[in-house]
């Protein structure tokens, strides 16, 4: 198969399986490969088996542009999404182009060569690769493990503590009284889902998340496959859904009180007047500082008005032998302690970056269109939303891509550089307060306060900049 490519591609889940497809249709003929560190495809899809995954976006924007979501559920479980990259994969002859159970260690870019080379780990021995252009589809957070603060007493604990990252196969809840730790995306998946067999389960947060009940079945989307070709209704649930996603972002930023407001109420109104929505579901922090949790159909409400799951909001005093003792006094009574708890920021897959010898510090660089980073040659980042569904960016991302390696070819150029001139001030990449973000901030690549570098969390903007905006435009520095 070879070792040399125009090329190469980390990470076979969605993002890299998107940006393989799309250069297979914009850039026909092009040698490319998949390095994909685990044997299977799907990326978080195949690495996530905690009971009930989902998706917290709907698949009308978080499915491809080019592949239409023709399953019923627009909230889909994990398994269905997996069955999807991998049928897309297969569909558009990128299976064949994957190199399974190769992780990257380390990139090394040369000026006179024009390429890369990618040092990886198959099976124990070292095996090397060159490329003209880099692609990282390896997402942001580190598969090794996630996060996982540890707590008094723990060692105590006679039950069984697990980490979602991590789901044991072997682990039968059944009948068991669980303690779900979080308040995320993560714990309101996993809560109804376990409530179904479980004897109790609670969800104990130490401050609360927006929570957001929505139906999983998109009854638009489903009246448009009745009468239109797949392709078009997909199309139009698309837009339809990306105009109110951006709307309901732009109004939660303008009018965050007002959108507060409203969240808590829809959550009133699931609960009933006597639940205590102000202490477990009134967040202290503003709308999208956070990413709102998705619930389709209310699963979790529905399992709390049952009495098959409760939350409890507090701080944890420590572990005891039976369960966990708060600082309130009260204890929780356990079998199983499921720590959801959060990722670890791991950028590259957490590969070693060198530019002609010098190792690279992207928490030193800017992001360039939040795609390539300042400083270093032919090299792509599939970065997506935040504050909408992942793939409308990768999408993007991987189009202009595209258009850039097709420029390239056309210009005669070796290299495509991103400069940022010392009127460029940098500021974080991301204005998230979530865990996650905050302690990854020294880690992450800065944004600049203007374009081309400023990272605006906006589809449409994105959609014109990347989409039909100059490759030549001043800041992206070419060589022959």
């Amino acid at each position: 198969m070879g070792s040399d490519f125009d090329v190469l591609i980390v990470g076979a889940g969605l993002s890299g399986v998107g940006m393989a497809c799309h250069l297979a249709m914009r850039c026909p003929g092009k040698r490319y490969a998949i390095l994909e560190a685990r044997d299977a495809i799907g990326g978080t899809w195949d690495l996530f088996r905690y009971p009930g995954i989902r998706s917290d976006s709907d698949m009308y924007t978080l499915g491809y542009v080019f592949r239409p979501w023709r399953e019923a559920k627009a909230i889909a479980d994990g398994p269905t999404i997996r069955a999807y990259i991998e049928e897309t994969a297969r569909d558009h002859g990128v299976t064949e182009h994957i190199r399974f159970g190769h992780k990257v260690i380390r990139a090394s870019w040369s000026s006179a060569e024009g390429r890369w080379t990618v040092e990886a780990e198959h099976e124990g021995e070292a095996r090397r690769f060159t490329c003209r252009f880099l692609v990282m589809g390896s997402g942001y957070y580190d598969y090794g493990g996630g996060y996982r603060p540890e707590f008094p007493g723990e060692e105590a604990f006679a039950g069984r503590l697990v980490h979602p990252q991590s789901w044991p196969s072997d682990l039968d809840h059944a009948g068991k009284r669980v303690v779900v730790i979080g308040s995320g995306a993560t714990a309101v998946t996993l809560v109804p889902e376990m409530a179904k067999t479980a004897a109790r389960v609670t969800m104990l947060q130490r401050s609360p998340s927006y929570v957001v009940s929505r139906p999983a079945v998109d009854r638009v989307a489903e009246a448009l496959k009745r009468v239109l070709p797949a392709t078009l209704a997909y199309r139009l649930a698309r837009l339809k859904n990306v105009a109110l996603q951006m709307a309901f972002y732009r109004l939660a930023r303008g009018r965050p009180a007002k959108v507060k407001a409203k969240m808590i109420d829809m959550v009133r109104a699931e609960l009933g007047p006597d639940y205590d929505v102000e202490t477990h579901f009134t967040p202290r922090y503003a709308p999208w500082d956070q990413r709102v949790c998705l619930v389709p159909d209310g699963d979790l409400f529905a399992a709390i008005r049952e009495g098959k799951a409760e939350v409890e909001t507090g701080e944890i005093d420590r572990f005891t032998p039976g369960g966990i003792r708060l600082r309130s006094g009260r204890e929780i009574p356990a079998d199983i302690v499921v720590t959801a708890t959060g990722l670890r920021i791991s950028l590259m897959g957490g590969a070693a970056l060198f530019v002609d010898g010098v190792r690279q510090d992207l928490a030193e660089r800017l992001a360039y269109k939040a795609i390539m980073f300042s400083g270093v040659p032919n090299m792509a980042f599939i970065f997506g939303y935040t504050n909408a569904s992942w793939t409308l960016k990768a999408d993007l991302a991987a189009d202009y891509v595209c258009r850039l390696i097709n420029h390239m070819d056309e210009k005669g150029h070796v290299s495509a550089t991103p400069v940022a001139g010392p009127e460029v001030a940098p500021i974080p990449f991301l204005d998230f307060t979530s865990g996650y973000v905050r302690r990854a901030l020294p880690l992450l690549p800065r944004q600049g306060d203007r374009k081309p570098w400023r990272l605006y969390q906006n589809y449409a903007l994105d959609a014109l900049t990347l989409k039909l905006g100059a490759i030549e435009d001043g800041a992206l520095r070419f060589a022959r």
